[in-house]
């Protein structure tokens, strides 16, 4: 198995936008005579299953407050709050099997390298989650693309659970979406189920205890490796900006959704009904108590094909005057409206 390191001039990548575009492109263009692992840590973020409404996932408030990037993935499976307290590892195989037979394929050496570490009670539960009474201390995903295996997991070492519960929280909201929606799990560090000489260790050294495991060497200097040359670093930052670095990928991928807010201002209540696809509005009807010179109609026939984006929705909001149709009422603040879900 060779060893691909996301490392770019000698320096590990640790954004997760970077992360997903480096491993497509080696699935998509890398094929070397064996099967490959590769290793990441990422700052913290969030990553959404590839079938997700991304809204439904996050408190979109916390999320931009705290400025944690959102990124969706190629696989299925649920939204995951990532950050440097887990060692995450993708799997590129050949020769898959069922989904049940890839999940055992992936997850039994890591069952097995958990074990030799101390954490005895470690076990494969449902299809595609290990636990350790009763916690979730990994979740994984797969996929087949061009006939080969494309899975990974996060190995939840230390977990930031404030974090993850604020992130992975929508807003209370009246949505009506066909998108994937995550199941929320007890999740436990696994740190605290190690032998006693492995209580302190690090991440990175756990990261190199699993590797070691998985490659079945005692030295990484020993392990077989490709490295990333200055013409893929060029395809993968072409990548990244088109997809796992794009609005339109991770927000507006998402599936056509439905929802009502209201909200008292200034210029008084206003209330809208509207309809999401691709991440642009379809169609909105705006209400209320409101005053204003101007036909409401004309706001939202302006607002159709807009993205919810803040920025272009206040742009959008700013060029048709809204004070001329809602006395009062600021761009920014029906931007809010929208966009608070």
């Amino acid at each position: 198995m060779y060893l691909v390191e996301i490392k770019r001039d000698g320096k590990m990548v640790r954004d997760m936008g970077m992360q997903m575009a480096a491993q497509m492109y080696v699935l998509n263009n890398i094929f070397l005579d064996d099967d490959i692992i590769m290793p990441y840590r990422c700052d913290p973020a969030v990553q959404i299953g590839k079938f997700q409404n991304t809204i439904e996932e996050i408190d979109v408030d916390y999320v931009e407050t705290h400025h944690l990037p959102i990124v969706r993935r190629d696989t299925g499976g649920g939204a995951i709050y990532m950050d440097m307290g887990e060692a995450n590892f993708i799997f590129i195989l050949s020769n898959p099997g069922t989904v049940s037979e890839n999940f055992k394929r992936i997850y039994d050496p890591a069952i097995s390298g958990l074990q030799a570490l101390g954490a005895q009670q470690v076990q494969q539960r449902g299809r595609n989650d290990l636990e350790i009474e009763g916690h979730k201390v990994s979740g994984s995903a797969q996929t087949i693309i061009k006939g080969r295996l494309y899975a990974g997991y996060s190995l939840l070492m230390d977990i930031d659970g404030e974090t993850m519960a604020s992130a992975l929280r929508p807003n209370a909201k009246k949505i009506a979406s066909k998108g994937v929606k995550s199941v929320r799990k007890r999740v436990g560090g696994i740190r605290q189920y190690l032998s006693p000489e492995y209580q302190a260790i690090s991440v990175d050294e756990f990261e190199e205890l699993m590797l070691k495991h998985f490659l079945a060497v005692s030295d990484l200097a020993d392990a077989k490796r490709y490295e990333f040359t200055t013409e893929d670093w060029e395809a993968i930052d072409q990548l990244y900006a088109e997809k796992y670095g794009n609005w339109d990928w991770n927000f507006g991928a998402s599936p056509r959704y439905s929802f009502n807010n209201d909200g008292r201002f200034d210029a008084g209540t206003v209330d809208i009904s509207i309809d999401i696809n691709h991440g642009k509005i379809e169609h909105i009807r705006i209400f209320g108590d409101f005053f204003g010179e101007g036909e409401i109609f004309d706001v939202e026939e302006a607002l159709i094909g807009c993205s919810v984006q803040r920025d272009k929705l206040i742009d959008q909001l700013t060029a048709i005057d809204l004070d001329h149709y809602i006395k009062g009422l600021k761009p920014e603040e029906l931007a809010t409206l929208i966009l608070n879900y």
